[in-house]
């Protein structure tokens, strides 16, 4: 069998993709369409698998790395799943209070890459609570696929909910300073928008490639913003314009990039989908955005 390349598959490929990962098709319809935009020689299970993610590849920073304290931090979301659970990192090096960061998954529960993104945020100086929106169902099960089906069965706001409860946790934690921001990534993108239109007293957000708030609610927001967006991202980016429309009417501090040539999901290195350049600038600019606004 062939191996694959990213290069091997049409662009419209990675379009499916997000349209089954995001739960518009359904796996058999996924794996029907793909042949029609594959390369000679490539069966639908081999590309398949080549989309799926690759954790134990990835991985940055390893769960014993030595230089961070991390632990499962259980709090309570009163409106909504109840008792949520997270992984909490910082460094091992106990001193003054750290700025606090809620590292907030994609559409499919707290998954490896996403605790090692929260790593990553602990390696960067502060305190990251990284919760898992399943835990009123028992948590990520251990793969994506049945954590997107778990997902689906909870409501959205609800889910909202408990990653404000996160912020609320996280910034009274005895070793936060009660200065916090939030990053997430597709689904966390929007509830990283979402919790600058419902809490004031945030400090900072990014969003990569996020779903936005109405225009109506974005005079709500305090928190200055710092948006990746991946150039052939159009599901995402058609929503764009009126959330920066809505942005300037309303005068928000806000810094906006868009990489080109970046597909939905490019900052997840667990995929073909990631773009390691768009990434790691990304990812640069994220951390020297709270190590600004978080100071």
């Amino acid at each position: 069998m062939k191996k694959i390349a990213a290069s091997d598959l049409d662009p419209q490929v990675f379009a499916l993709f997000d349209d089954y990962v995001h739960g518009r098709i359904k796996r058999r319809e996924f794996l029907d369409r793909l042949p029609r935009f594959a390369a000679a020689g490539l069966s639908a299970a081999a590309i398949f698998d080549f989309l799926s993610p690759r954790y134990a590849e990835a991985v940055q920073v390893s769960p014993d790395d030595p230089r961070l304290r991390t632990e499962t931090l259980t709090y309570k979301s009163e409106k909504g799943g109840g008792e949520i659970r997270g992984l909490l990192a910082r460094p091992k090096k106990k001193g003054k209070k750290l700025a606090g960061v809620v590292v907030v998954h994609e559409n499919r529960g707290l998954n490896p890459h996403i605790e090692d993104v929260a790593r990553r945020v602990a390696l960067a100086g502060f305190i990251a609570l990284a919760p898992d929106a399943l835990s009123p169902l028992g948590g990520y099960p251990g793969n994506d696929d049945d954590g997107r089906e778990l997902q689906r069965k909870r409501d959205r706001g609800e889910m909202l909910e408990d990653f404000i409860a996160a912020f609320h946790a996280l910034k009274k934690h005895p070793e936060c300073n009660g200065k916090v921001g939030v990053v997430g990534f597709c689904f966390g993108g929007w509830i990283a928008n979402m919790m600058a239109v419902r809490l004031p007293e945030l400090r900072a957000a990014v969003p990569f490639y996020g779903g936005q708030p109405e225009p109506s609610d974005v005079p709500s927001i305090k928190a200055p913003l710092l948006l990746h967006f991946g150039g052939l991202d159009e599901r995402v980016n058609a929503g764009w314009p009126a959330y920066e429309a809505a942005l300037k009417e309303a005068k928000k501090k806000y810094t906006a990039h868009m990489y080109e040539n970046a597909n939905h999901g490019f900052h997840n290195d667990t995929t073909p989908r990631y773009d390691k350049a768009a990434a790691e600038l990304a990812w640069r600019r994220t951390v020297d955005f709270f190590r600004k606004h978080l100071a």
